[in-house]
């Protein structure tokens, strides 16, 4: 399951074109049979994610990549707050026996390194408390790539996806059982 905001929802590319349906193309060409959801919202913050939780439980997933805390490090949200809740998210999806790949995330350099700091920090701290693979950067080589990003210069284009998709391949291929 791609669990997250915008990135996994597949922001402003068309239908089949998002990061978790390039997974899902990833995933079968290497034979494995995973089915991938996709319960990304767009705007979604780590609350949002908390509140979300009945949604992700119900389809009882094997494994949730869980990939928010961009909206709150752009709302200037506290770095607490959001790892926080990230850490309730982990704690009750591994609680129903789903395994859990943390995906990382960073934001433009404008909101200052006293900040970002911890706000990337926050993930590296969960991976390692939780003992879960952690994505360091689920935007590497796409984040900044004026090619790969939309005006916004945030969220993937259709190319862009293919590059996340091939990123998070690299986390979860471990997890994969045939």
């Amino acid at each position: 399951m791609a669990f997250g905001d915008s990135i996994s929802a597949g922001f402003g590319v068309d239908p089949g074109q998002s990061y978790p349906d390039d997974l899902q193309r990833l995933i079968d060409a290497d034979g494995f049979k995973y089915h991938v959801v996709n319960l990304g919202v767009s705007g979604d913050t780590t609350s949002d994610g908390v509140e979300r939780l009945p949604t992700v439980l119900a389809a009882k997933p094997a494994i949730v990549i869980l990939e928010f805390g961009g909206n709150d490090g752009l709302r200037g949200q506290p770095v607490s707050a959001a790892k926080q809740n990230l850490a309730q998210m982990i704690e009750t999806l591994r609680g129903a026996g789903a395994a859990v790949v943390l995906a990382g995330m960073t934001l433009p350099r404008n909101y200052g390194p006293d900040y970002i700091r911890p706000f990337e920090q926050m993930y590296v701290d969960l991976g390692k408390q939780f003992s879960i693979p952690r994505i360091p950067f689920i935007l590497e080589g796409v984040g900044g790539v004026v090619s790969l990003t939309q005006p916004d210069g945030i969220h993937p284009t259709a190319e862009g996806a293919r590059i996340v998709a091939q990123n998070t391949m690299k986390y979860l291929r471990p997890l994969l059982t045939h």
